[in-house]
């Protein structure tokens, strides 16, 4: 994971004021901040108000040392906020950095997980689990990191592993760190002064083409922000959409870590479906049967009648030729947003086949594998 030097100006975090430009105000002294970064390293990532980081590793081989780089980055904060508060932090990954700034420390590197272990698990952000797992014993990050990952993500699910993997030092942040479209808000309130962007080179790319291809890449964050620019990684999990996230690009990162191999209970069996209806996009679909009564999946998990045919998205007709048991899904059990569901494969006499999945009475289009 990447070595990461945080950089945290509460004051330039706050909120706005009565005035409407007191936002802005902000934003343009965070604007300001990051272009004297720029001179340090060329690839600083504003993550939100009044919070950037930067990779230490291009800048330290040529500062002579990290403690170099933090002097030059807190001379070079001092000139933008004069007397405003600054803290400094370095770790591997957004959210170690975070916690490094805040303490003021700069973890060694390899050291991240020891580091976060002594964190309460509110530091998390997730409300419900940083009221769940101290009742169950579970009050420190180093408590959550020490748990075998199958029994987290059976218990807490895809987002209880993330949880665990940022606790255990494996993955840098969790979602909802960042503001998206902040770098594109922040080069808008530059008038004139645009956030420039370096020619790579020394700074660790491995060839000519991986410098110019880093250079494209951030550009556009630079213009778009950093969430235009992702990857997709393996996260493993139990349903089509939850095998693979987006994360956000950095330039010199090492690729993330490869996903737990489970076991996932109720995991889709393989093989993968080619499409995925992934963050709330799934298509609403009809299941009727030979009299065209709807057809469900009772609370014993079987279905209330043959399926005859399939309508998705309020297209036509298609008759169901094939179709699996259906297989229960119970997610989110410890918070008030609990989702019980069913799912069940079908095929088409047009020769298409779907994951559905059905919950509250609603049949969904998860998938499709062809």
């Amino acid at each position: 994971m990447e070595r990461l030097l945080l950089v945290d100006c509460p004051g330039l975090a706050a909120p706005a004021g009565p005035s409407p430009d007191d936002g802005d105000r902000h934003l343009r002294e965070l604007a300001r901040l990051v272009d004297a970064l720029v001179e340090i390293c060329p690839w600083v990532d504003p993550v939100r108000p009044g919070v950037c980081t930067l990779a230490i590793r291009g800048p330290a081989r040529y500062f002579g040392g990290e403690a170099a780089v933090l002097d030059a980055v807190a001379t070079a904060a001092a000139g933008v906020l004069g007397d405003g508060p600054c803290r400094l932090g370095v770790a591997e990954g957004v959210f170690a950095a975070g916690l490094a700034a805040r303490a003021g420390v700069v973890v060694a590197p390899g050291s991240t997980a020891g580091f976060l272990a002594p964190w309460p698990v509110s530091v998390l952000g997730t409300p419900e689990l940083a009221e769940l797992l101290p009742r169950l014993g579970l009050g420190t990050l180093g408590a959550l990191a020490a748990l075998p990952a199958a029994d987290v993500l059976a218990r807490f699910g895809a987002a209880g592993g993330r949880c665990q993997r940022v606790a255990r030092g494996l993955e840098g942040e969790l979602p909802g760190s960042r503001t998206p479209g902040l770098a594109a808000r922040l080069a808008t309130l530059q008038y004139g002064v645009p956030l420039r962007n370096h020619q790579p080179g020394f700074w660790g790319g491995a060839s000519a083409a991986d410098g110019r291809a880093a250079e494209v890449l951030t550009d556009l964050q630079r213009r778009l922000g950093p969430e235009a620019v992702v990857v997709a990684v393996d996260a493993g999990g139990r349903g089509p959409d939850d095998r693979a996230r987006f994360v956000t690009w950095s330039a010199g990162a090492p690729p993330p870590p490869a996903a737990p191999a489970g076991p996932w209970p109720g995991q889709l069996p393989p093989p993968a479906p080619a499409r995925v209806a992934a963050g709330g996009r799934a298509l609403l679909a009809e299941v009727v049967d030979a009299a065209g009564e709807a057809v469900g999946v009772t609370g014993r998990g079987l279905l209330t009648a043959r399926p005859a045919r399939l309508s998705v998205a309020g297209g036509p007709w298609a008759e169901v030729t094939g179709w699996s048991a259906p297989w229960p899904v119970e997610e989110g059990w410890w918070s008030r947003a609990r989702r019980r569901s069913a799912r069940l494969q079908v095929t088409t006499a047009d020769g298409r086949a779907h994951l559905l999945d059905v919950g509250r009475g609603r049949w969904r289009v998860a998938a499709t594998y062809d």
